[in-house]
């Protein structure tokens, strides 16, 4: 490597969360990108959580698609672009010329960047002229686009970041945001320090890491939102806490609102036992709300993965509107979305009930502008199949092709199984994809190579619409290409003009110039960004952080909106909208007596495509697990650190039992992450229900009724191997990725022995191989070596706990093995106790709980701070600061308890 060439910076976007956090990749030929926080940047100012921290580890071409496949007697083979292409082109066609528009599909993801999403959405509206193209979105943020539609008359987010540091108070509800959004949680907790009086109120049925941190923790019912913020409209009402001036020049509805707020939430106290919290700290968080003037409402997931979510947006945006909290500094409801593009795919119309720039399919003018817009030769002239009812319909038949882009459905949506079902049906499945086996491929007719993160070129809008550009600093690998390059090609090869673009620059300006498009002949629309059309490519690459709306001739950004009480409604004004409260439809049980709860944890994201790449983010969370109440827990009759069944009417997947400490009793929470290729059985869509809410197409994916069973093997392993191997006639298995090796943690049934375990890990006789058994014990360990350096070891035991693997996995860093080392490697533990950091804490800096329980013991270390300053931990996400502060608080009570 010549290190005399100068090192090239790129400013880009975070592929992860709704926050839009800045990075910068700085690159020296030859070399890793260094990955860093873009300090430039208005929406995380240099910051960056663990995720966005470890991207460099995530760049590698292990395991990707670098060519396109086509499936041939049942098997895919590798193929050229245009085979590919026009087998895509001609499956579409035919089946659009036998079966009409309606019979094909498209199944999109806010992972696609706004330029991909608004030629997909081009072609199928206005080409093909069905609106049959829908969005994993829909699983995250269309309740809330719903809800800001009813009240506001357009998706709007009314607010911006810098309102969360000028609030007296922040209400987060169904949102572990210092987990999800963990910059913008930080940025939270600074206002917090230099103005103390800053109240945070949580509202979460579990006590999860945000809780930690907040003044008041509401742990209320999973399902009981609307039942407490219509009781807190009813308190706002009876105590005079109305704006009254706002209301009668700025809304409409607010008869009705009240009228369903007092039919059933009038009494705190019947709210409180509705909602299952303590009456006294209901009245605290009532009494706060009304008596401060500056509060900002944050929801996320909670809120919306309901089928109530609509609902639960409007109950939220009620209390708001009332008391005039909107449109103003420090003060609004907010949306925190959950993918780094999804507000962005709105902009053009992802979801299959919308068009692009914000315009209606049920609205002749809108429709009509869009068309002769793009000069399309027709328009989809009515609401598309939301995601859930697209694959049953292609289950049923009536769909014969679906695309599927950037996306996992079988992981992702609920009654999984049923994705499958409908797959195994389907006569044309086109996936497009990074990586070359996830559980979607092998269901693919046709396969395409996609660009990732680092490769591909565009925009994207976070959650304060704020409008980034993602640039490319790394080369597209193989035959990967654009997804809005592969989209038109197939569009071009239909026959259809208006695809024939230059570069990701020209698709936005055509962007850009349709929000401007007849804006204002049938409504004023307040997405705008015509003031950003006309840009060169050069002005496109050079494009700096802006929030919209930005319409021709507008000088700067708009931070709020709704500062002048005008709404987008026909009338100008907002609406109060009724949301008589209602329960989940699936109740408890005898047989499913127990209610699943779903969400992420702190280290991984999404289906794990990415972020399973990184060894320093899978050491935090390394396996599936269920959490559940130590009383729920002896009627079910599972122990932690064994494994469980999780058993729903749609499905079961198996996880490890674990006692977060932070659940009530009757609920258990899974994580969505764990896939086919990362575990055997663990994917819990396909347990949870396929309710929706009626409005908004949101499935229920926080209120499924499941038992909790034993599963039960004869013994538990671990192996760790720096070479692959097949994991075979094993009960249950889940993949880690490993610095240097692969992680696998096994759970069977049968005999173990040493020809088992050379069989599994590949050894022959005359390897370097130790070995240690207990059979009457059920113990087993081994270790393979190759001149002298650690090949593999293998962990067994069937009563008796696995030794932890902190230290072992250390021990794959070394070329070799000190004696003493390799003497005590079968025995699971570190020659001293100070070469084992224990499970890992802090995921940025590697801090393990061992070593921090150590330093708080031997300094004294009272606050997390002083953690901090001693070992770096919890100084650069923060996510790992309630985690510390437990620790803190057992140290007070010796070191017996910290371990």
């Amino acid at each position: 490597m010549d290190m005399s060439l100068p090192a090239q910076t790129v400013r880009t976007t975070c592929p992860y969360c709704g926050v839009g956090c800045g990075v910068t990749a700085t690159l020296r030929p030859g070399s890793i990108p260094i990955i860093a926080g873009d300090a430039q940047h208005a929406a995380s100012a240099g910051r960056l959580c663990v995720k966005g921290a470890a991207l460099g580890e995530t760049l590698d071409l292990d395991g990707r698609l670098l060519h396109p496949m086509l499936r041939e007697q049942g098997e895919l083979r590798r193929a050229g672009w245009d085979d590919a292409l026009d087998r895509v082109a001609d499956g579409f066609a035919r089946i659009v010329a036998e079966h009409g528009p309606d019979a094909v599909a498209l199944y999109v993801s806010g992972q696609l960047l706004t330029e991909d999403y608004y030629v997909a959405n081009k072609f199928m509206k206005g080409y093909v002229g069905s609106a049959n193209i829908d969005t994993n979105s829909r699983l995250c943020m269309s309740s809330s686009v719903a809800g800001h539609k009813r009240a506001f008359g357009e998706d709007l987010v009314p607010g911006c970041y810098e309102d969360f540091e000028l609030a007296e108070m922040i209400v987060l509800v169904g949102s572990n945001t210092a987990w999800c959004h963990p910059t913008l949680f930080q940025r939270i907790l600074r206002a917090k320090e230099a103005r103390p009086s800053l109240r945070i109120v949580a509202i979460d049925p579990r006590r999860t890491a945000t809780c930690e941190l907040a003044d008041i923790h509401l742990p209320i019912k999973p399902g009981t939102d609307v039942w407490l913020f219509n009781g807190l409209l009813a308190y706002l009402a009876r105590h005079g806490a109305a704006d009254n001036g706002f209301v009668a020049a700025h809304t409409e509805g607010l008869e009705a609102a009240l009228a369903a707020a007092d039919a059933d939430c009038a009494d705190p106290a019947q709210v409180a036992r509705i909602c299952r919290v303590d009456p006294g700290a209901l009245l605290a968080f009532y009494a706060v709300f009304a008596a401060t003037g500056k509060v900002v409402t944050a929801y996320s997931q909670g809120v919306n993965q309901s089928s109530s979510g609509t609902d639960k947006v409007n109950a939220i945006i009620n209390c708001h509107l009332f008391t005039g909290r909107i449109g103003r500094p420090g003060m609004g409801p907010f949306s925190l979305t959950g993918q780094p593009n999804a507000m962005g795919g709105r902009e053009v119309g992802g979801l299959a009930n919308t068009l692009a720039a914000h315009m209606e399919l049920d609205n002749p003018a809108q429709r009509e502008a869009v068309r002769s817009f793009w000069d399309a030769p027709r328009i989809a002239d009515r609401p598309g199949l939301k995601a859930l009812d697209l694959f049953r319909a292609v289950e049923e038949g009536s769909v014969k092709a679906v695309w599927i882009i950037a996306t996992n459905p079988l992981v992702s949506l609920p009654d999984a199984e049923q994705v499958r079902r409908a797959l195994d049906k389907c006569e044309l499945v086109v996936v497009s994809e990074i990586v070359g086996r996830t559980d979607i491929t092998e269901y693919a007719d046709v396969l395409l190579p996609a660009l990732g993160w680092g490769e591909k070129d565009g925009t994207v809008t976070n959650s304060e619409r704020c409008i980034s550009r993602q640039r490319a600093f790394l080369p597209a690998p193989g035959e990967a290409r654009a997804d809005w390059w592969a989209l038109c090609e197939v569009a071009r090869r239909m026959g259809f003009k208006g695809f024939n673009y230059d570069g990701a620059h020209a698709i936005f300006d055509e962007h850009a110039r349709l929000s401007g498009w007849r804006n204002g002949e049938a409504g004023r629309r307040v997405f705008d960004i015509a003031g950003l059309a006309g840009m060169t490519r050069q002005d496109y690459d050079a494009l700096e952080p802006v929030q919209w709306p930005l319409p021709a001739g507008a000088i700067g950004a708009t931070p709020r909106l709704f500062g002048d009480g005008r709404y987008a409604h026909a009338n100008g004004r907002a609406r109060f909208v009724p949301t008589p409260p209602r329960a989940p439809l699936h109740a408890p049980d005898e047989d499913y007596p127990l209610i699943l709860n779903t969400g992420r944890v702190r280290d991984q994201w999404h289906t794990m495509t990415r972020t399973g790449k990184s060894p320093r983010l899978a050491d935090h969370t390394p396996e599936p697990f269920v959490d559940l109440h130590p009383h729920d827990a002896l009627l079910c009759g599972v122990r932690e650190g064994e494994l469980a069944r999780i058993v729903s009417r749609w499905g079961a997947m198996v996880a490890r039992v674990t006692h977060g400490g932070g659940i009530a009793r009757g609920s258990v929470f899974v994580p969505i992450h764990w896939n086919g290729q990362t575990a055997s059985d663990a994917r819990v869509g396909a347990v949870v229900n396929p309710v929706v809410d009626p409005v908004s197409g949101e499935p229920e994916f926080k209120h499924t009724p499941v038992r909790v069973e034993p599963f039960v093997v004869e013994w538990q392993a671990f192996v760790l191997s720096r070479a692959e191997f097949e994991v075979e006639k094993v009960a249950n298995w889940t993949r880690v990725q490993g610095g240097g090796f692969v992680r696998y943690e096994l759970g069977g049934r049968g005999g173990v022995h040493a020809d088992w375990a050379r069989m599994l890990l590949g050894v022959d006789a005359q390897a370097d191989w130790i070995e240690y058994e207990d059979a009457g014990a059920g113990v087993y360990r081994a270790a393979h070596f190759i001149d002298g350096r650690l090949q593999a070891c293998v962990f067994v035991a069937r009563r008796t706990a696995l030794p932890p693997r902190q230290w072992l996995a250390g021990l794959f860093k070394q070329e070799t093995l000190a004696p003493g080392e390799r003497a005590t490697l079968l025995a699971g533990r570190a020659p001293t106790p100070t070469s084992d950091p224990g499970p890992t804490v802090c995921s940025c800096f590697g801090v393990g709980r061992n070593t921090i329980c150590a330093a708080i013991r031997e300094r004294r270390l009272e606050t997390p701070a002083q953690v901090t300053a001693c070992l770096k931990a919890g100084g650069n996400c923060g996510s790992c600061l309630p985690e510390i502060g437990k620790l803190l608080a057992l140290g007070r009570h010796g070191e017996e308890a910290m371990q």
